[in-house]
């Protein structure tokens, strides 16, 4: 039978997150004030409109990629809807460069001390040949899997381990319908996505393993079609991402933990791990 959490509202927009919370619960929304919340591909995208929202929250927000002007650019966007930037700060990385990203994660320890919530939404898309697999370079297979894979596990081991130290641990990894699927033409991308969903889960397991006393909740976010780099034609906004985010990194403690989930609301099994059979909210 599928799970799903009712009531979620994609289609809130940002302009007026004061009324609406993007469909928290008030004590939900005011619960993540004061957090410190990382956001890996802040600069575009479901990474902006995350940042912004959360932003809007009142928290304390880390906003990180590559290429800075973006960055800029998500402030400036956040400005544009009344949100003061006081509490925004850049912290520029390549998740494809361990240095870069353990260099990032001491400058935020530095300047801000405790992440609280770390989001994961950077990603590269397909290679261009139409059968990748069978024809890509060696050169285009280690982009897609150094960013898309591995640059996700520079960023969890880099951050978590203080997150589950102090006893709480909020991660949410924004994958895609990829994962689940084998279309032909962007099998590359398929892998990746499929190696993110293990990823997410596995660390899940690791974590709640390794710090039984901690409250864990490591998740996976299939974010849908919308408005991005990867998909300019689309006409539904990246925002519509933003309140299951938010009703996943806002729960209380004993909520789930290596599972799956639509930004619909639907809740998806893989592999092994069942579909969570509780709502978030």
């Amino acid at each position: 039978m599928a799970v799903t959490t009712l009531g979620i509202d994609q289609f809130l927009g940002p302009a007026g997150f004061r009324h609406h919370h993007f469909g928290l619960p008030l004590a939900r929304w005011q619960s993540l004030a004061g957090q410190t919340a990382w956001i890996i591909g802040a600069g575009t995208g479901y990474g902006r409109s995350i940042a912004v929202a959360l932003a809007g929250a009142g928290t304390h927000i880390v906003l990180s990629g590559r290429r800075v002007g973006k960055l800029r650019d998500s402030i400036d966007e956040m400005q544009a809807f009344g949100i003061a930037a006081e509490n925004a700060t850049i912290v520029p990385l390549d998740v494809t460069d361990g240095d870069s990203v353990e260099a990032a994660a001491a400058d935020v320890r530095r300047r801000l001390g405790r992440i609280h919530i770390l989001v994961h939404s950077a990603a590269v898309p397909p290679t261009s040949p139409p059968w990748p697999l069978t024809s890509m370079r060696g050169e285009q297979w280690h982009r897609i899997i150094e960013t898309n894979v591995s640059g996700a596990w520079r960023i969890c081991r880099a951050a978590m381990p203080d997150m589950l130290a102090a006893g709480s641990c909020r991660v949410v990894l924004l994958t895609s319908e990829a994962g689940w699927a084998f279309t032909p033409g962007v099998g590359d991308y398929n892998v990746a996505k499929s190696a993110l969903n293990n990823l997410g889960a596995s660390l899940a397991a690791e974590c709640v393993d390794r710090y039984p006393s901690a409250d864990v909740q490591i998740n996976v976010l299939i974010p849908g079609e919308a408005r991005t780099e990867m998909n300019q034609a689309s006409t539904i906004s990246p925002y519509a991402v933003v309140p299951m985010t938010l009703a996943l990194i806002s729960h209380p403690p004993g909520g789930p933990n290596g599972r799956f989930f639509h930004r619909d609301g639907r809740h998806f099994s893989f592999g092994y791990a069942d579909a969570y059979d509780r709502t978030v909210w």
